[in-house]
């Protein structure tokens, strides 16, 4: 039987990275639980390309 609740996926991208205009792209996937969290989600996390630890933010 399939799970239920407000649990979904979402996709993390690197702010610093997009703007730097260099190829390739830094993403990570996460969830969040949409009742507690409604706004879009934030995290600091590691961008192999830039070797930093740098601002990711949710997209879609």
């Amino acid at each position: 039987m399939a799970k239920k609740g407000n649990r979904v996926q979402v996709i993390l991208e690197c702010t610093e990275h997009k703007n730097s205009g260099l190829p390739g792209t830094s993403r990570y996937i996460s969830t969040k639980n949409k009742k507690n969290t409604p706004e879009r989600l934030e995290l600091k996390k590691y961008n192999p390309i830039l070797k930093k630890v740098t601002l990711h933010k949710e997209i879609k």
